[in-house]
């Protein structure tokens, strides 16, 4: 069956106008992180045990497609929101996990082998609980930024120390997304201004069980990747 016929491949230069415990110890920042630990959702990364088996591209398929996305990817210029949509069953989970895993075989300059170009995933799932939900979405990408990119994890744990709630999965979604996601981001501006871009790939939004949450986060993701402050980054998108 000819790719264009079940997939829609877009692309959106963000131009969408609508859709605490003080101290720096060490101590303190372990505990911190192992309270971010918890609340981060591991299922929901691309390549969770949860999830087997994983599905992914054959090699051979769907070569243009992914050829199309990974040129999209590799845009140094401006930051994208690309979204890939199609009929259910169709193979847009594969998509993402092939992408999420070609992204992490990347590394963002030659001199490191552990700070890779995939900066965090998340796999929605209608069947459990915590991804199904927003709530989890940004302390979960939070985790991973900070594993993937070691020099954000202090200022990372500093900010939860300041402001607990933001691990709170009632916590506004705002909130959530300037101290847990934009944040740890603006670190690394300077860090990653002549490195290729880092990734987001972020799979079945249809499965969130919440539409008006879904269209909160959709929106503010977009918002987010107008900041000038902020590292050339992109988010891939699917659902139907």
């Amino acid at each position: 069956m000819n790719e264009s016929c079940r997939y829609y491949l877009s692309f959106v230069v963000p131009l969408l106008t609508s859709c605490a415990v003080p101290g720096g110890s060490r101590s303190s920042s372990e505990g911190t992180w192992e309270r971010l630990c918890q609340v981060a959702v591991k299922a929901a990364e691309y390549d969770s045990p949860r999830r087997q088996p994983h599905p992914k591209c054959l090699e051979g398929t769907r070569v243009n497609l992914l050829n199309n996305i990974y040129q999209l990817l590799d845009n140094r210029k401006m930051s994208q929101l690309i979204w890939l949509h199609g009929m259910a069953g169709v193979g847009k989970s594969a998509v993402a996990f092939t992408v999420a895993e070609r992204m992490r075989g990347l590394t963002v300059t030659e001199q490191t082998k552990t700070e890779t170009r995939l900066a965090g995933t998340f796999f929605f799932s209608r069947k459990h609980a915590n991804r199904s939900v927003t709530g989890y979405f940004f302390a979960t990408l939070a985790y991973q930024l900070a594993c993937n990119f070691p020099s954000v994890r202090e200022d990372l744990n500093r900010t939860i120390r300041e402001n607990p709630p933001l691990l709170d999965p009632d916590k506004s979604l705002r909130e959530q997304m300037e101290g847990l996601f934009l944040k740890p981001l603006r670190k690394l501006h300077l860090r990653l201004r002549e490195c290729p871009p880092s990734t987001f790939v972020i799979d079945g939004l249809d499965e969130c069980a919440c539409k008006t949450d879904l269209k909160d986060l959709i929106f503010l993701l977009n918002q987010a990747l107008r900041k000038p402050d902020l590292p050339v980054i992109h988010i891939l998108l699917t659902s139907r």
